[in-house]
């Protein structure tokens, strides 16, 4: 943390210091989060090849959210954007994948800590990119809690003992300190143990497909690698669930369980549709959110910060431009609640290398309740990345390389070049395949919608709405450098992205 920001969160701590002496009326904080957990994918949506028991019990004793999202699908921007309380294009660097992190902002544990709580992470905080270069003394989301590790079942699941070591972080809180805890998972992120799934017994005939991949058991079953992963983070959201209850801390406990963005696999991750921004998100307390319930509210991931400090007792900072959605929590309604919240902001710049001198893949969107609304600012550059340098902002996997290898309509849709306008009926086309924008049936639909994206993001302070898109350019990339251009371009197969 800087000097500026220590001073800043020191002023608000004291400034709410009426709420937080009463140590006893603050609940705990667990705030959990997978990495690439696609919104729909656990059995408390109908899915029925994979199991999630840990995260079906949160939701169906607290508040299940049907319309949660992040404002950039891709890791370290989108977990800034719920560190800080603020839209990706109001983050600086931070817009940026594999970047800085900026000092000025506070972050949720940051404050929590001036308040008197202790503080915590585990796993994958924010990551990836480079929090020391904002003047930054420790990773955003607190201190490090990795020391406990285990032999994972499969190839690709990290050995960190998630669960064992919030155990640890519990030991070492001092005696009458609420706590605020992020147990970040690296799972589902790839790379997957190929066939596991089926290995495990999962059927692959129980997988329905988007409408964006053929028909194809090898994609099937890449999908149920990928719910090996889903379901080892509901394990050890499990035990973390059953260590608050051996201790007696569960229902003072505010649990907040969600994802980064979508699952990784093309067209998914990383790009400005319905599954890659559209996360799942339950929201446990039991001592003051009643439960059982569902929400269509629109949720967005900088809404989380202001959420938790407000239950905390807290302000917000004043840097923060999310809203609280407490009110809802303990609303004790279900469906629609608040009209307002009807209207998300998307957008990305760059994520990963790949393009002539660096470049990004500019987007902006405005998702209402019936439609998608996209802008493409760069519709003549590639949205995964360039075909030579092996499409980099896709994850490599099974289905990858069958999409590459098909070249055909599937092959567009994934990494093809998009128009500069896309417009998509959500309602009835959730896989956003049938674009309306060049109908003139619905200009003006489009139109308006495109206005008030526009107007919405001018009020934010967007740069790229305000005459400033240059400084994205500008933003160095923090990664390893083997990722650059001239590298992939010089020793990259172009089809099959291996040496």
């Amino acid at each position: 943390m800087t000097t500026r920001t220590r001073a800043a969160v020191l002023l608000l701590a004291l400034a709410a210091c009426s709420s937080w002496l009463a140590a006893a009326e603050r609940p705990n904080i667990l705030f959990v989060i997978a990495d690439d957990w696609g919104n729909g994918h656990g059995s408390i949506f109908g899915t029925p090849w994979l199991k999630t028991p840990a995260f079906d019990r949160i939701a169906k004793e607290g508040v299940l959210f049907t319309n949660a999202y992040t404002s950039n699908p891709k890791c370290s921007p989108s977990r800034a954007t719920m560190l800080t309380g603020r839209n990706t294009w109001q983050l600086k660097e931070a817009i940026n994948h594999f970047s800085i992190f900026p000092g000025e902002f506070p972050t949720f544990p940051d404050l929590l800590e001036e308040a008197g709580y202790f503080v915590g992470y585990t796993g994958k905080g924010w990551a990836p990119g480079d929090w020391r270069a904002g003047g930054r003394d420790r990773n955003p989301a607190g201190p490090e809690f990795n020391s406990r590790k285990l032999r994972p079942p499969h190839r690709g699941i990290s050995p960190k003992d998630y669960a064992g070591n919030f155990e640890d972080f519990l030991a070492a809180r001092p005696e009458g300190k609420p706590f605020c805890f992020w147990l970040g998972t690296h799972e589902p992120h790839r790379a997957y143990e190929e066939g596991a799934g089926r290995r495990a017994g999962k059927d692959v005939r129980q997988v329905k497909l988007p409408a964006y991949y053929p028909d194809s058991d090898l994609i099937r079953s890449d999908f149920l690698d990928y719910a090996i992963e889903v379901e080892w983070f509901d394990t050890h959201l499990g035990r973390a669930i059953r260590k608050l209850e051996e201790i007696g801390e569960l229902d003072n406990t505010l649990i907040l369980v969600t994802s980064d963005h979508g699952e990784p696999f093309p067209r998914v991750k990383g790009q400005i549709y319905e599954r890659g921004f559209h996360i799942p998100l339950a929201v446990r307390w039991k001592a003051k959110v009643p439960g059982g319930r569902v929400i269509d509210d629109f949720i967005n991931a900088r809404d989380f910060a202001p959420t938790i400090l407000e239950a905390a007792g807290l302000e917000p900072a004043g840097t923060m431009t999310g809203s609280s959605f407490l009110d809802l929590l303990t609303s004790g309604k279900s469906g629609w609640i608040d009209p307002s919240r009807s209207v998300m902001l998307i957008g990305k710049e760059r994520h990963d290398l790949g393009r002539p001198h660096d470049w990004g893949y500019p987007v902006r969107a405005i998702r209402t309740k019936e439609w998608l609304y996209i802008r493409n600012y760069h519709p003549e550059r590639w949205p995964a990345g360039n075909p030579e340098t092996g499409y980099r902002n896709c994850d490599a996997s099974p289905t990858k390389w069958f999409l590459l290898n098909s070249f055909d309509r599937y092959y567009r849709l994934s990494f093809g070049k998009r128009p500069a306008e896309e417009l998509y009926r959500v309602d009835r086309d959730p896989d956003n395949v049938e674009n309306l924008a060049q109908d003139p049936r619905y200009a003006r639909i489009k139109r308006e919608l495109r206005e008030r994206m526009e107007e919405m993001l001018r009020s934010e302070g967007d740069p790229r709405m305000l005459g400033n898109e240059e400084f994205f350019e500008t933003i160095d990339y923090t990664g390893s450098r083997k990722h650059a251009w001239d590298t992939w371009l010089h020793n990259q197969d172009p089809e099959t992205g291996k040496k």
